[in-house]
């Protein structure tokens, strides 16, 4: 790094919507961690750390190799500058491919494909790589491309719970993992995934010491929270993703015959279960949902204790809306400053979950929103 380089500074909220809205261009592509295509979560994804937080760019997207910004290759010490038509914004650094990546199961299998580190410390793995509605055209959710990473053989379908105790200890003990994420396709039959998430969690408890989320559509019978909490979930996330009805039947119409109406019934259950602000759901803006939709569903959840964790939409490639264009920073800047102050105000807070996504924060810069202005509260609003 040169020293004597003038920063344009920008605020690390400002800046993270523009870099997840934008992509970046990276000078050296092997940076950091190895990135994922295609697959459930996070994906066309690298992950950086800026001003502490790390957050996930995306880097092979369409918009990304078209970015402004530009990363360059890192020094010695692995910090990188990051600019915009040549001038310098700032520094990220790159989370270090994970230790738990070399090793294999005693059948041959690489770690790797059954599961993956998300962020810098959470563990993440999609249990079913699957869905009853994936290969339908005519149900599939638009912007999914859970079968694309299992096509590619970079994963495997069923992660057994042997499988995933075996890894989750690994990666603790090796990396320094701190929490996991277990989602899953959803399966035939009315538990939605509960069935094969409660069994995967019990085995991984009883091989260690990590706090887990678990996400699945709500299942058809609230009983199966209290069973996923017994067998020792910490978490769970029922992501809504489109809040709208219009837009869910267009974008994901084969979720969208499980109602709204249904998922927050099936928050109301889980909530009590589980404690306030260890429920959260996902939300995807920019798929069509407009600004006060969003933030009336945020003010609802908010007020039953769901954290609504709010991010861009980023196209992922072979998938239906892969030309789909992300949200503007603008646009994300209008959601997230209001529903931070939302949060502060229901006493909800990232730092507070024991799990998951809202506890990684990597996806949005909801978090960095979060804080600032609870040191404006602290402050006496002069932060």
């Amino acid at each position: 790094m040169d020293p004597a380089t003038d920063l344009q500074p920008m605020p690390t909220e400002h800046l993270i919507n523009e870099l997840q809205s934008y992509g970046v261009r990276l000078v050296d592509p092997r940076a950091g961690a190895e990135s994922r295509r295609g697959g459930a979560g996070p994906s066309d994804h690298k992950a950086m750390t800026i001003d502490g937080m790390t957050v996930m760019v995306p880097v092979h997207t369409a918009p990304a190799f078209e970015s402004p910004y530009l990363v360059e290759r890192p020094d010695a010490y692995g910090r990188s500058r990051i600019s915009r038509d040549g001038l310098v914004l700032g520094e990220v650094s790159f989370p270090l491919q994970p230790k738990f990546y070399g090793l294999s199961t005693a059948d041959g299998i690489p770690y790797s494909k059954i599961a993956v580190l998300h962020g810098r410390d959470v563990l993440a793995t999609t249990v079913l790589q699957s869905c009853i509605r994936y290969q339908s055209r005519t149900k599939t959710c638009q912007f999914c491309a859970i079968g694309q990473s299992l096509a590619a053989g970079r994963t495997i379908e069923r992660k057994t719970p042997a499988q995933l105790a075996e890894v989750a200890k690994a990666a603790v003990e090796l990396d320094g993992v701190k929490h996991m994420v277990m989602t899953t396709g959803t399966p035939p039959g009315k538990d939605r995934g509960a069935a094969i998430l409660t069994e995967s969690v019990a085995a991984v408890k009883a091989a260690v010491d990590l706090p887990i989320q678990v996400q699945c559509e709500p299942p058809d019978d609230d009983a199966w929270f209290g069973r996923m909490f017994a067998a020792g979930a910490d978490a769970l996330g029922m992501h809504l993703e489109a809040v709208s009805e219009p837009v869910r039947q267009t974008i994901m119409p084969g979720k969208a015959q499980v109602s709204v109406e249904r998922y927050f019934e099936a928050f109301a259950a889980a909530v009590p279960v589980f404690g306030r602000g260890q429920v959260s759901t996902y939300i995807l803006a920019g798929l069509g949902d407009t600004r006060e939709e969003i933030l009336a569903i945020c003010d609802r959840l908010t007020k039953i204790g769901v954290y609504p964790f709010v991010v861009p939409f980023v196209p992922i490639s072979g998938t239906p809306l892969e030309s789909h264009p992300t949200p503007t920073p603008a646009f994300m800047n209008s959601i997230l400053g209001p529903l931070s102050g939302m949060l502060l105000a229901t006493g909800l807070k990232s730092i507070d979950a024991k799990a998951g996504c809202a506890k990684c924060g990597a996806c949005s810069a909801l978090s960095t929103y979060e804080r600032r202005g609870s040191m404006a509260g602290a402050m006496g609003g002069c932060a």
